[in-house]
This record gives structure tokens, C-alpha cells and sequence, in this order.
């Protein structure tokens, strides 16, 4: 093989790759976060307060952090600057929806005194009686709400960039 045509074979392969570094993230990802009119999520609350102080904690108007197009509010700039080095790791599970919702299809809203940690995520439900019903199969429920969440999303969800 020539020098010219391996040369010439690269600038080819590396002008077909050029567009694609530029490109922004898939057009059709969509986002589900439940907030208020306002965009605030978690009804205002703490989301790393839930896994830190093992209790839902309102969080002040500043230090905020907004993930995946909602605000979230923190009672320290700690909590904040935890949860912007791991928005995924803080955000509540299904979009801060309803697991049982999600479940079987659907985002529900959520009673902040239903929230729970289940293996290291944030989980609410719509009500007391149905997170006991969710807790009666925790770990089927989740399964099916990892399972149907997706669809969910692109129901109901918003272009990730709004």
C-alpha cells in the first residue's frame, strides 16, 4: 500500500468522523423529572438530605443545582456540590414519579413522606397505602418500574434540551 493512498484513506476516514464530534446528544432523548410549575423538583426538598440525614429535609431557595431540566435545593453548598458530582447517584429514582406508577406503566405524583431508600436509590410513592403495596414485592415492582420507565419517558417525557 502507497504512502499516498494510506494518507489519503485517513484524511477520508477523518473527515467522515469530523461531523459527528460536533454533533449534540440524540435528538429524540427525552426526560421525565417531576417539579412543580416552577421546575423545582422534590417539592422543594434536599435531595442528599434523604441519604445523609436519613430524613426529607427542605432545602433554602440558594445553593441550587439543576439536572435534566429541573431545580433542585440543598441545605448546604456541600450537598449541593455532592450532588452535582453525582446527579444520579442524589435524583430520586423514576423521575421523583411514583415506583408503583412507574410499575405499571404511568408517572404518578408522589407524597414526600413516602420516600425510602432502596438499594441506594431514591424511591416515593403516591401514598402510604401504596408504597405498602409496593413493599409487599419491592424488589418485583422495581424490576417491572425498570422495565416500563423507559416507555414512560417517551410518552410522556420532554426533549432532554428543553
Amino acid at each position: 500500500m502507497s504512502r499516498r493512498f494510506l494518507a489519503l484513506s485517513l484524511i477520508a476516514v477523518a473527515s467522515l468522523a469530523m461531523p459527528l464530534a460536533g454533533q449534540s446528544p440524540d435528538p429524540a432523548a427525552r426526560v421525565l423529572v417531576n417539579t412543580d410549575k416552577q421546575g423545582l423538583a422534590l417539592e422543594g426538598h434536599d435531595p442528599v438530605a434523604f441519604f445523609t440525614e436519613a430524613r426529607a429535609v427542605k432545602g433554602s431557595p440558594a445553593p441550587t443545582a439543576t439536572w435534566q431540566g429541573a431545580t433542585y435545593r440543598f441545605t448546604s453548598a456541600g450537598h449541593r456540590d455532592a450532588f452535582a458530582a453525582e446527579p444520579a447517584k442524589y435524583a430520586p429514582a423514576f423521575g421523583g414519579y411514583c415506583a408503583y406508577g412507574a410499575s405499571r406503566g404511568y408517572a404518578a405524583s408522589v407524597e414526600i413522606d413516602t420516600w425510602q431508600i432502596v438499594d441506594g436509590r431514591l424511591i416515593l410513592n403516591y401514598s402510604q397505602s401504596v408504597k405498602r403495596r409496593f413493599n409487599a414485592d419491592r424488589a418485583g415492582y422495581l424490576q417491572k418500574a425498570d422495565r416500563e420507565w423507559p416507555g414512560v419517558i417517551a410518552k410522556e417525557g420532554r426533549p432532554a434540551g428543553d
